[in-house]
């Protein structure tokens, strides 16, 4: 006899759909050795210990931000985390660190078992170590012939990510990339990125045939974040509208698009480069010295708006999908929120509904 529907029994079983959803996502899954194939994003400040550990536990794949760590700092994030956590995590490398190769040594002696580099066209040789020393290699892709290049390169996954994403972008929507390199990238697994809030949307990308996903912004607010409740309560009451790239005043002084919530710092920054470009018109600067001047406006500004709370004056970094971030709660909630959407979408799928 059947159990009814409000029995312990009911409810611990699983739903057909959501065993649909596994399948969808076995194969990043099994690549990054774990429960669900969803990365957490890395951000700078943001994703450390507590929040990778978060991730990790409770089924994901959390992702160390190493941003711009010294080796010696980045072994002591790896060693806590790993205290937190027994799931597998890995360590994201900007290419342009002046350590890359002994970042890429700190973790492969630390035995993580994949490292995403980010930033730009990963180097030979740090692709060469990273995998001789036992690592999988992650790289993110723009465009379909780097894609191709990166995995003639040796890279064993690519992250598509769209300008919807937070931080640094490229010019090009994840809707675009997904269609330019999905059908054609077949030789490894392909996670997409950038505005992703609901499970709707992940499981539309795995039915393109994405290996998984990529989430930043929707963690931000997850319990186990260690970002200041001032750098929270800005995304909680943050509209997809809020989250602009950065805007270039000149086209001789380029300045790198960077997607975050406008405030106070946004405005001034504007100001800023128009200052500055009237000293190099007037004389007073040489052109390398206006661009410096720009490019360091925002130096620390993540740090003031994540760890000091400044949300008025430091960067508050955020993805387009900050608009379905409403609430905190704990990142395996947020998890299976995610994974319950896209399970309900493809119920509704079946049913004609």
């Amino acid at each position: 006899m059947d159990a009814p529907l409000d029995s312990p029994r009911a409810e611990s079983s699983p739903r057909p759909e959501m065993a649909a959803i596994d399948a969808l996502m076995a194969r990043g899954a099994a690549f990054l050795g774990v429960r669900h194939a969803i990365l957490g994003g890395a951000m700078s400040w943001v994703s450390e210990r507590n929040l990778v550990s978060a991730l990790s536990n409770a089924g994901a794949f959390g992702v160390i931000a190493c941003g711009a760590m010294m080796p010696e700092r980045l072994a002591e994030e790896i060693a806590a985390t790993q205290a937190l956590t027994q799931k597998p995590f890995g360590v994201n490398l900007i290419t342009m660190h002046p350590k890359l190769m002994e970042l890429v040594q700190v973790c492969l002696d630390a035995k993580v078992g994949h490292i995403v580099f980010a930033g730009g066209i990963p180097p030979g040789p740090a692709i060469k170590a990273a995998k001789e020393g036992g690592a999988k290699v992650i790289c993110f892709a723009p465009a379909l012939a780097l894609a191709k290049k990166l995995v003639r390169s040796g890279a064993d996954a690519l992250v598509i990510e769209g300008s919807e994403a937070g931080g640094h972008i490229g010019p090009v929507s994840l809707t675009v990339l997904a269609q330019e390199i999905l059908p054609h990238i077949r030789d490894v697994p392909v996670f997409v990125a950038g505005g992703i809030g609901r499970g709707e949307a992940i499981l539309s990308y795995l039915e393109m045939g994405a290996a998984g996903v990529q989430l930043g912004t929707r963690f931000v607010c997850a319990t186990e974040c260690v970002a200041h409740p001032n750098f929270k309560r800005a995304f909680l009451r943050g509209a997809a509208r809020d989250a602009l790239p950065t805007v270039q005043l000149d086209p001789h002084f380029p300045v790198i698009p960077v997607r975050a919530l406008q405030n106070e710092g946004t405005r001034r920054f504007l100001e800023h480069q128009a200052e500055v470009v009237r000293r190099f018109k007037a004389g007073e600067l040489d052109k390398e010295a206006a661009q410096l001047d720009i490019e360091h406006y925002w130096a620390g500004a993540l740090r003031r708006a994540v760890v000091d709370g400044d949300v008025e004056n430091g960067s508050l970094m955020a993805g387009q999908s900050v608009g379905l971030v409403t609430r905190e709660q704990p990142a395996a909630e947020i998890i299976a929120e995610l994974l319950d959407q896209a399970a309900t979408a493809l119920a509704a799928r079946r049913a004609g509904g």
